[in-house]
Formats: structure tokens, C-alpha cells, sequence
């Protein structure tokens, strides 16, 4: 099994999908749903959501001709797996939904493969930003699509708690704060400089999750939440003080676009050499045989 040598915040055997996206996170997911359609280009080729859980925004995918919906967790993608087979078992037949379990710091995929990459509450757990980035930049095509979301450290909620001594690091700070283990929130100033770093420029921001106050989601509906956030998302660029931000970033030139037909790569030796049978991808260098259980493709 490929072991990280970064710490990775593993949901394998967690209930998030049941116990977190509950009836009182729905303003939350239609106001992040809001956002990504508004950032997330229509149609296109091949896309990847990095993170994907349990296939919650898989429906916002179908202009693709090939979804690959990622995640670190196994159990995750065995949920994923079966959401998209009941609500979409056309998608299904046709094999326009592939699931892979791998490592965000070893990418199984060649450079310049995707056309739009997603990664939506996971940045939010990655402690190594620099190297996660520099993976997805060399996955994606020359000037391709990547809508990233962070947990702002800056928001409201946040300098409110500080100003009253409520909590005692400063959200001013531009470093993260890691408040609970492997859980960051990200200042807006120290994420744009790390994205500068990796080559991405920022095309649109939207600023999402102005009312994730419990008192205001119990006295009012959550669509009507929802439609109220979406009306202010366009305001990112005059002050970016709520709990989360969307980015829709256009990627750097760093490869070409990736050959017809190569699709995988190994992520002990970064070889291309791979070679897909029934049940398995092996590495034609290393000799790495990665499986294929239940129509899930596990690189870890």
C-alpha cells in the first residue's frame, strides 16, 4: 500500500455524508451549490473533484464527458458509487463516472489530463498547501479551469470572538491556524500568495456563507437563505469576511496537454507506463499493481 509521508485527514468508516450534511447544513449546500455553478465552467472534457466524498455535487457535472470523482476515503466512494447509480444509471452505462481512491500529495493521473478540476471543504485539512497545489496545477491543461474553495480565517464570526477575548488566535494573522487537528482555516492574503506561487490566476472570487449563524438558519428557510447569500456572492472583492471563499482560477502553462489515451500514473514511481486489465492498473516500470474493487480504482 503507498504510504504519505504527509499527514492526510482520513474519513474512511466516518458517517460525514449522514451525520454532517444533515437538514441543518442545507443552507450551506445550496449556497455552495450557488457558488459553483456561477464559477464552474458548463461542459467540457474530462473533470475531477478532488474530495468528492460522497458524490454530494456529482448532479453539477453532467455537462462533462468524463467525471472522475476522487476522495482518500474508500468507504466514501462506495457511497458515491451508489448515489450516482441510482440517480444517474445512464451516466452509469455509458462509464462517464469513474471512482478513484488515491492520495491529493500523489496523484495517479498524467500531467495535462483534466480540463476543470473542483475542490470544495478540503483545503480546509491539507497542511502541506505548496504541494497539494503544485499536484493540481500539473495535472490540469494549459490554462484549464480549477474552482477551489478555503475556510477563511478572516470572517466576521471570527473577529468577533477575537475582539471579545473569546479566542485566542489573532484572524488578522496572515498564517493559518490549524484550531483542531488537521482542520485550517486560511487568511484570504497568505492563500492568494501561495496561489500565486503555484502559478494560478485568480479569474473570479466569490465570498460564500454570509448567514451560517445557527439563530438565522433556525428562524429562516434555508432556500431562502441560500437565494439571499447567492445575491451577495459577487462581492468579493470589497471585503472578504465570511466562513468560506470560492475561487475560480485559471491554471498555469507548466506541461502540455496530455497524449490520447494516457490516463494514469504510477504514484510510487510517477511512471506512465501503466496498463489497465479487469480488476487492476499495473505499472509497466515498477511493477505496482494497484486494484480495482467494486468499480473503485485504489492508488493508496
Amino acid at each position: 500500500m503507498f504510504e504519505s509521508s504527509r499527514p492526510v485527514c482520513d474519513y474512511e468508516g466516518s458517517r460525514y455524508s449522514t451525520e454532517f450534511w444533515t437538514q441543518e447544513r442545507e443552507y450551506e449546500d445550496r449556497a455552495e451549490r450557488i457558488a459553483l455553478k456561477k464559477l464552474l465552467p458548463p461542459r467540457g472534457g474530462t473533470l475531477i473533484e478532488i474530495g468528492a466524498g460522497a458524490g454530494r455535487l456529482a448532479d453539477l457535472y453532467l455537462g462533462y464527458d468524463r467525471i472522475i470523482l476522487m476522495d482518500y476515503a474508500r468507504s466514501t466512494l462506495v457511497e458515491a458509487r451508489a448515489r450516482v447509480l441510482a440517480r444517474f444509471p445512464d451516466a452509469m452505462r455509458a462509464e462517464r463516472f469513474l471512482f478513484v481512491a488515491a492520495d491529493l500529495y500523489a496523484l495517479p493521473f498524467v500531467d495535462g489530463l483534466f480540463d476543470t478540476v473542483t475542490m470544495v471543504r478540503v483545503m480546509h485539512h491539507i497542511a502541506d498547501v505548496p504541494a497539494a497545489l503544485a499536484g493540481i496545477a500539473a495535472i490540469l491543461k494549459p490554462n484549464a479551469t480549477f474552482v477551489l474553495e478555503f475556510a477563511n480565517k478572516r470572517n466576521l464570526k471570527a473577529i468577533l470572538r477575537y475582539l471579545a477575548r473569546q479566542q485566542s488566535w489573532s484572524p488578522f494573522a496572515p498564517e493559518p491556524v490549524e484550531f483542531a487537528k488537521l482542520n485550517y482555516d486560511f487568511h484570504p492574503a497568505w492563500m492568494a500568495a501561495r496561489l500565486r506561487e503555484a502559478g494560478f490566476s485568480v479569474k473570479n472570487t466569490l465570498v460564500v456563507s454570509y448567514f451560517r449563524w445557527a439563530l438565522l438558519k433556525r428562524l429562516i428557510p434555508a432556500q431562502a437563505l441560500a437565494e439571499a447569500d447567492g445575491a451577495l456572492q459577487g462581492l468579493g472583492a470589497l471585503g472578504q469576511l465570511t466562513p468560506s471563499i470560492f475561487h475560480q482560477l485559471q491554471a498555469p502553462v507548466i506541461h502540455g496537454v496530455a497524449s490520447p489515451g494516457d490516463f494514469f500514473r504510477c504514484p510510487t514511481c510517477k511512471s506512465d507506463e501503466g496498463a489497465e486489465s479487469p480488476g487492476a492498473v499495473t505499472c509497466g516500470q515498477c511493477g505496482r499493481t494497484w486494484p480495482v474493487r467494486e468499480g473503485i480504482y485504489e492508488f493508496k
